[in-house]
């Protein structure tokens, strides 16, 4: 089921399965910025990523001695969420366990995603409760697709994506299946800026670390922006689909990295999870701001 969320400045509209964003416009033009879903290149919109973030080596992971399969960013994407609570200006989606996701999860949680629109910014909210008798070992991510470029007479290269503040990021070093190295390497940008152009994707997604916490997606030829701020999260992808023109951008932030390349992840020890007491809670909020 599609909710709306609207003031006199955007609009946006979330499913309940998956409680993905499906658009997000400016008011009173009715532009849209986010991407409509195109089976060529990638039909979703907007996916959220919980209890991983990325692929796992062959799909599959190992915790307590058992081995589970879970499919590439979790199966949060693929759930019916229910609605916990509505108000004019923000809406909560709530999911917990189930016959589905303990076969592929073993554990009992809580999980609730939060929107809600300030002015032009939609703010969305990543809530996890550890309802276990154990900790609880995860990560979250966003996936949103913008589309790219957001005029007509533009094209994809009139666009580059700004750092708002001083940082020097490190590329995560990934293997051909897209699983990472273990190896960080400089990634080269002037004024904090990444000019964007098809086969930057052409090896797949780019990864980055000891990053800002905001950037900006935006043409050398309009005053269109997407501003994208992200607090709690250690990590930031820029993709499309491989080796193509698609006309759209997804800047993601994400709590932890890919699995490692070459092993079966053992989730009490993969890279950059959260571990979450029994009964404690975690948090962490994006945000986009259109204009």
């Amino acid at each position: 089921m599609l909710y709306t969320l609207k003031n006199d400045k955007i609009c946006a509209v979330i499913s309940s399965h998956g409680a993905e964003l499906q658009s997000l416009k400016t008011l009173p033009d009715g532009k849209e910025y986010l991407w409509q879903r195109d089976q060529r290149y990638w039909n979703r919109s907007a996916i959220l990523l919980f209890p991983v973030c990325g692929r796992l080596k062959d799909k599959q992971y190992c915790y307590a001695g058992k081995t589970y399969s879970m499919d590439i960013h979790g199966f949060l994407k693929d759930s019916d969420l229910i609605v916990a609570e509505q108000k004019v200006n923000s809406i909560s989606f709530v999911l917990t366990e189930n016959e589905a996701t303990l076969k592929q999860y073993p554990f009992r949680f809580k999980l609730s995603i939060v929107y809600s629109l300030k002015e032009s910014t939609l703010h969305t909210t990543i809530i996890v409760e550890n309802t276990d008798d154990k900790d609880l070992i995860f990560s979250v991510g966003g996936h949103p697709g913008f589309n790219v470029p957001l005029e007509n007479e533009e094209s994809f290269e009139d666009y580059s994506v700004r750092f708002l503040s001083p940082c020097m990021p490190k590329k995560l070093c990934m293997s051909k299946a897209c699983l990472y190295l273990g190896e960080n390497e400089l990634y080269p940008m002037e004024n904090g800026i990444v000019p964007l152009h098809h086969d930057l994707f052409d090896n797949d997604a780019i990864f980055l670390t000891d990053i800002s916490d905001s950037v900006t997606l935006s043409s050398r030829k309009s005053s269109r922006f997407v501003t994208l701020s992200y607090h709690g999260f250690r990590n930031l992808g820029f993709w499309h689909a491989i080796r193509s023109e698609a006309p759209y951008l997804c800047i993601e932030p994400w709590t932890s990295t890919p699995a490692m390349d070459g092993v079966m992840d053992n989730l009490e020890t993969k890279n950059e999870m959260e571990h979450l007491a029994p009964g404690n809670m975690f948090n962490a909020t994006f945000s986009i701001t259109i204009g």
